[in-house]
């Protein structure tokens, strides 16, 4: 069984905060990255990478493995991600557990899967080929839905946990897709949690929803709301501390505003145990 590291709180390395993740001087364990946002890019980009590489942890997050798509996964693909995780050190690389391929064509869509025994074995089998060709365990994240597509056979619960014990991968554990799961869906989260198999989650992440008349919907435009946090505390009273990642990525606040939330965290994980891990020092002259 795969131990994975404890990173403690982080947030998403985005465009707009280069100049400010640069200066800040302020208390910062990680960052997560969209690994196509720089998997095919050098110049500045790929600049701000290895220099972020020198004060913090870094983890690439895909949003196009379509690891539950009709089509194998993209080798080139894989083999550029390996070569980012190997240049950057990263401890795991994650992504969702979705289609995001219709035809062939990327639709730029985390697109549910049904929850059938043959995309399990499907899942499980890519899960297994992709972590030996990228060369870092793989942790997948359970994504946002608001219907339900045909032909499932069991709950997402159960659909996890089948995945997770054939694969041998971990979870990416989105703990606001789990909360909006269980409103738009009608069932309770805490419930969920305790059936899903925490000892196999890598991390954790935490985000806002909207609330709309008829459903919530997942779009990582505000900072985390009440009953995420709530439901955040729940899960760290079953597994200790977890590292942590705040996603804000839409009506995108400043930097230092994006660090309270990170803050926040911080502290909780702190209530439940969690080892001091050395601060990143601000390196002088740093760019990014």
């Amino acid at each position: 069984m795969t131990t994975y590291p404890y990173l403690g709180a982080g947030v998403g390395l985005r465009r707009d905060h280069y100049s400010a993740l640069a200066a800040t001087e302020r208390r910062l364990d990680w960052l997560e990255f969209i690994s196509e946002n720089y998997m095919f890019h050098g110049g500045r980009h790929r600049q701000v990478l290895l220099e972020a590489r020198d004060r913090w942890p870094l983890i690439p997050h895909g949003v196009s493995l379509d690891i539950g798509g009709q089509g194998e996964p993209n080798p080139e693909y894989l083999d550029d991600l390996a070569r980012l995780a190997a240049d950057l050190d990263a401890p795991f690389v994650s992504d969702h557990l979705c289609l995001s391929r219709v035809g062939g064509t990327y639709t730029h869509e985390l697109i549910p899967l049904p929850f059938r025994a043959e995309v399990v074995e499907i899942v499980a089998r890519r899960a297994k080929a992709i972590e030996e060709r990228v060369g870092r365990p793989l942790l997948l994240e359970n994504a946002t839905y608001y219907v339900e597509m045909p032909g499932g056979q069991m709950d997402e619960a159960e659909f996890l946990c089948r995945i997770v014990e054939e694969s041998g991968c971990g979870l990416l554990l989105d703990v606001n897709n789990a909360y909006v799961n269980s409103v738009n869906h009608g069932y309770d989260p805490r419930a969920f949690l305790e059936r899903l198999p925490l000892d196999r989650v890598g991390y954790v992440h935490l985000a806002g929803h909207r609330i709309e008349t008829r459903a919530l919907i997942d779009d990582h435009g505000s900072a985390v709301p009440e009953p995420v946090w709530d439901l955040y505390r729940f899960l760290l009273e079953r597994t200790g501390p977890i590292s942590t990642l705040v996603e804000w990525d839409a009506n995108l606040p400043e930097l230092d505003r994006l660090l309270e939330e990170a803050d926040r965290a911080r502290s909780i994980l702190a209530e439940f145990g969690a080892p001091a891990l050395p601060t990143p020092a601000a390196k002088k002259g740093a760019r990014l």
